[in-house]
């Protein structure tokens, strides 16, 4: 089983550098890059939990929002058929196209 590894709202991608015998990882999601690394997995997610509390002090002192790593827009292009399928299905559940898809999305997640 896999669990995304996440700290107030930000997600890191992680490596394994088998030669330096280290994890390391980057903050997904920003066009900042924000960096971290660690020996053991307990390690690497103290070094993201870090990583993700520096940065959030670091904008905060340059006078700037953090990035946020997601906007909750998500654009899809989908074929007309489905398109007027989806919508017909969420209309005759009684929601919205948005509201319909994010049910399916949490509860494919």
């Amino acid at each position: 089983m896999s669990k995304t590894l996440s700290h107030k709202g930000y997600a890191a991608q992680i490596g394994f550098d088998a030669e330096d015998r280290i994890f390391y990882g980057r903050i997904a999601g920003i066009a900042d890059i924000v960096t971290f690394h660690g020996e053991t997995v307990d390690d690497l997610v103290g070094a993201f939990e870090d990583a993700v509390d520096e940065y959030i002090a670091m904008s905060a002192k340059l006078g700037r929002k953090a990035q946020k790593p997601y906007s909750g827009k998500l654009m899809l292009r989908v074929p007309p058929e489905l398109h007027a399928r989806a919508a017909m299905l969420a209309e005759a559940s009684g929601k919205s196209i948005n509201a319909w898809v994010t049910q399916l999305l949490s509860q494919a997640s």
